[in-house]
């Protein structure tokens, strides 16, 4: 019990240094904003995963966004997130979800949950009711930002929301899946990465595919981060208030040339797979192809 008070204490110390030094980083990086022309100028890691604390910046201060709206699926204890960051700065209104056992009191242990309104939700997400979940926590109209990252079926779920359902979106994508196929794990309940195949590998959607998918939903596609796992897409009735060149969408091979190795043996230790071993890893793991609507295995879309 002692130790995990001081545990508790050193953490949340820790976590003060970083939002400070952050803040500053901030200011600095604010002053670029109008000579930024790609989503990577802006990154900032601060307590996002990766360089996306400052892309999200970035697009909210384009837009005139100062107390964002958000909802973030996919936090763990919301020590490393895409919404933690906006939330502890400008004391903004959002929901956070994940399947985390005793989620509320581990986000209570890192996060000051009285410096806004933060909705901790603790239940898995899926096609059937991410839109009954959002309507019952008053979070299915005017999101300034919503945030995916549940390594699963995140096509899915996307697949189920309203047009414009928020102005600025960011999804995990699987770079392994590479920039040409439409693809997605299928829709299964209680989707569990590692239980999927053991290398983690085989998870969520194509860049591809949910670029086709969220252009259904009138939103453009911006970039993606530097780490290649999160995509960035803004509403048609925003875009105009960002001034970047817009990618390529003939070719996007450049967001899924990623260097992320944490590919997993049987036993779950990590044996840090690159390039094509990647893929060859999962070749027997099954997909379901969008261009054909059928399941196939990896190895018949790839050899």
């Amino acid at each position: 019990m002692f130790k995990k008070k001081i545990k508790n204490i050193y953490f949340k110390f820790f976590n003060k240094i970083i939002f400070l030094i952050g803040c500053i980083g901030l200011r600095r990086l604010r002053n670029t904003y109008k000579n930024i022309t790609s989503l990577e100028d802006a990154e900032l890691k601060i307590f996002s995963q990766g360089g996306d604390d400052g892309i999200i910046d970035y697009l909210l201060f384009s837009l005139n966004i100062k107390k964002p709206k958000f909802v973030e699926i996919g936090i763990q204890n919301y020590t490393e997130s895409n919404t933690k960051f906006l939330y502890d700065r400008t004391s903004a209104k959002g929901l956070i979800i994940d399947i985390e056992q005793n989620l509320t009191e581990k986000v209570k242990m890192y996060t000051n949950i009285w410096k806004g309104d933060l909705k901790i939700l603790e239940r898995e997400i899926n096609s059937d009711n991410i839109n009954s979940i959002l309507y019952e926590n008053n979070f299915s109209k005017e999101l300034d930002l919503f945030s995916i990252d549940i390594d699963g079926v995140d096509y899915w779920v996307i697949n189920e929301l309203n047009q414009d359902f928020s102005k600025i979106v960011v999804c995990e994508y699987n770079s392994v899946f590479g920039a040409d196929l439409k693809i997605t794990v299928p829709n299964l309940k209680k989707f569990n990465r590692t239980n999927y195949h053991y290398s983690n590998l085989c998870f969520g959607a194509s860049l591809k595919a949910l670029i086709e998918l969220l252009a259904s939903k009138n939103f453009i596609f911006l970039g993606c981060n530097l780490l290649r796992n999160n995509a960035y897409f803004i509403s048609k009735k925003y875009s105009k208030k960002i001034h970047l060149n817009f990618p390529d969408l003939e070719n996007i091979s450049m967001y899924t040339d990623s260097n992320l190795r944490e590919s997993r043996k049987k036993n779950n230790r990590l044996n840090y797979l690159s390039g094509r071993k990647k893929i060859e890893e999962i070749y027997n793991c099954e997909v379901f192809d969008l261009a054909s609507k059928k399941i196939k295995k990896i190895k018949e879309l790839f050899i």
